[in-house]
C-alpha cells in the first residue's frame, strides 16, 4: 500500500495552506486596504502587539507576528 493512501493517516492535514496564505498575502499587498483581509489581519497584529506589551512572557514583536498570523490563518481557513 502506498503512503499516500494510508487509511491511518489523519484526514485533517491541509497541504494547500501555504499556497493559499501566500496568495492571500500577495492580494493584500497588491490591493492594500481595499482587500477584505487587510483590516482583520492588521487588527490581529495590533491586538497581538498589545498583548505582547502587557504580558511579561512575550515581547510586542512576537505578539504582533502571532496576532497577524492567527488572523491570516482564520481568513484562509475559516
Amino acid at each position: 500500500m502506498s503512503e499516500h493512501n494510508d487509511p491511518n493517516e489523519p484526514k485533517h492535514q491541509d497541504h494547500e495552506l501555504i499556497p493559499d496564505a501566500t496568495a492571500e498575502i500577495k492580494g493584500m499587498a497588491k490591493e492594500g486596504m481595499h482587500h477584505p483581509s487587510t483590516k482583520p489581519v492588521l487588527t490581529g497584529a495590533a491586538v497581538g502587539a498589545l498583548a505582547g506589551a502587557v504580558l511579561p512572557v512575550v515581547t510586542w514583536p512576537v505578539g504582533l507576528i502571532a496576532g497577524a498570523g492567527f488572523m491570516l490563518y482564520k481568513r484562509v481557513r475559516p
